[in-house]
């Protein structure tokens, strides 16, 4: 219960979207104000920013990839035997899964204990502070690095949320090194319309002296990069390409799927090797490069150690170019929710559904489910997936499960249902639109339009497996959603006659999290 009592109390404090939007429509918004108040909240925590540095932190930023870059780097860092803490978000499952020591999630008790000591001592010095309590993400950021010193971790890999310059993770000072993956356009309210806006924010998490490194990036956003580090006088490489590191055993394996994560293989070697460099040479001065010639200096390819080489293989991040077979029915669970993400998603499902389809016994359907969220533009992500020629669209809320109140590690506190089922049906629309102006044949007229809206993900995901998925089969009869309406089954003739269902799950991670928490029991440990 002790659990339980802190994920509800973490999610009466105010979401970061709405923190967000409540800023922005101040007119004398400062921008440094989250920094501010983050180091006020970790000051009243019992801590300070000092404390932090004994985390020998790797700081990682990005659009695309970050996430995976992460766990990349401490998948290799632990197999180096370092004992290792890794703040991500957002979570999937569970949101202990966003504070992970060792590879796992931080368990129920020590989640709650330190939870409460953070709480508690917040919660006592409000009056103090005009009652000002943090935020969710503000407030799971502080817990991670209460969480990470108390369990005395060698190293703390620590995903950005937003941006990097005002971000609440960028409170520490001395970070061991940083990394930038990917940059795309996404959160243009708060980060800028243009690559070079957003490139700005992603540069601020560099720090004096600190070695940074990142993936190759369009020449704008390079050029910022390149300002930034000159600026602030931090020390900038540009990630080789994967295939350029020399191995004694052929080309490295990566344990993500897409090509997409090469680059961010790439970076996590480059993080993981400056950070083990520092390690075992404590007093060593990292060579400052000159940021004055026409670009960015490339790093080195070095020969990366057996350890190295099995930690890339080793690496799981769920939810991401994830492939799960139940049955008779294969999900390919994607949480892509910017352009070029989705560009990445729709490259590796084109490539793992046909060589899935090449191994099976008989004809295969594709159902695509999906959902976007934080005012994203469904009708860009959409058609992106026409050419995937999926038999059946299927649109469902960031909901659960019906009973929703039994899941408080998964709420959206944002938005009614309404309001979610209404952006459900927007979607259903523009991918009519879509097909209707694409190539795409239309749907077999006897079985109606190939596109249906659900009121949350477990009857979405019982619709489309129809019965053929032995581990949503198995579900206590009390948690199996009520039948579907007459005419939704009679659409469903296609799934019943073919031999495989393949299923995409993309569009949000919170989708991916739903869906994994059904398709898979033991995703809540991973």
């Amino acid at each position: 219960m002790e659990y339980q009592d802190a994920i509800c109390t973490l999610d009466t404090l105010q979401s970061h979207a709405s923190f967000c939007r409540e800023l922005l429509q101040r007119e004398d918004w400062d921008p440094e104000f989250p920094l501010v108040a983050m180091r006020s909240f970790l000051e009243r925590a019992g801590l300070v920013v000092e404390d932090l540095d004994n985390l020998n932190i790797i700081h990682v930023t990005g659009t695309k990839g970050k996430g995976s870059t992460c766990a990349f780097t401490e998948q290799i860092l632990r197999s180096y035997g370092f004992r290792t803490g890794f703040l991500s978000s957002p979570h999937l499952v569970e949101v202990r899964q966003r504070i992970r020591i060792n590879g796992q999630p931080i368990g129920k008790e020590l989640f709650a204990k330190y939870f409460w000591q953070i709480y508690g001592r917040l919660d006592e010095t409000k009056e103090a502070h005009s009652g000002s309590m943090p935020n969710y993400f503000q407030f799971l950021t502080l817990l991670g690095f209460h969480s990470f010193l108390q369990e005395k971790v060698d190293v703390a890999v620590v995903e950005v949320g937003i941006g990097g310059a005002y971000d609440s993770t960028n409170i520490p000072k001395k970070p061991w090194v940083c990394g930038v993956a990917s940059l795309g356009i996404d959160h243009t309210p708060i980060l800028g319309d243009t690559i070079e806006e957003i490139a700005w924010h992603k540069g601020g998490i560099f720090k004096p002296e600190v070695p940074a490194f990142t993936v190759k990036q369009p020449e704008g956003s390079m050029a910022v990069l390149k300002q930034r580090a000159s600026e602030i006088e931090c020390p900038l490489w540009v990630c080789p390409e994967l295939e350029d590191y020399q191995t004694d055993c052929g080309p490295l394996q990566l344990g993500l799927a897409g090509q997409h994560q090469r680059s961010n293989a790439s970076l996590a070697l480059q993080l993981s090797h400056t950070w083990l460099q520092r390690r075992r040479l404590q007093d060593q001065n990292f060579p400052s490069t000159t940021l004055e010639g026409p670009g960015v200096p490339l790093a080195t390819p070095f020969t990366p150690s057996p350890i190295m080489t099995k930690g890339l293989a080793d690496t799981v991040w769920a939810g991401r170019t994830q492939t799960l077979k139940n049955g008779e029915v294969t999900y390919f669970l994607d949480g892509a929710h910017t352009r070029r993400s989705m560009q990445a998603c729709v490259s590796w499902f084109q490539e793992a559904a046909v060589r899935c389809e090449r191994s099976a016994s008989g004809p295969v359907a594709r159902v695509l489910v999906f959902n976007v969220t934080g005012g994203r533009d469904p009708a860009v992500m959409l058609n992106f997936l026409v050419p995937c020629q999926f038999d059946f669209a299927v649109f469902c809320p960031n909901i659960t499960e019906a009973n929703a109140s039994c899941n408080p590690d998964q709420q959206d506190l944002d938005a009614s249902v309404e309001n979610m089922l209404s952006g459900c049906r927007d979607n259903e629309r523009s991918w009519q639109r879509l097909q209707s102006a694409g190539e795409s044949p239309p749907p077999d007229q006897d079985t109606g339009p190939g596109t249906l809206v659900f009121p949350c993900i477990l009857s979405a995901l019982q619709w489309a497996a129809q019965g053929r998925d032995p581990v949503l089969l198995s579900r206590d009869a009390d948690q199996r959603e009520a039948p579907v309406k007459p005419s939704l089954a009679a659409k469903a003739a296609l799934l019943r006659e073919v031999r495989e269902i393949h299923v995409l799950v993309t569009g949000s991670l919170h989708l991916v999290g739903g869906a994994l928490k059904h398709l898979d029991p033991s995703s809540c440990s991973k």
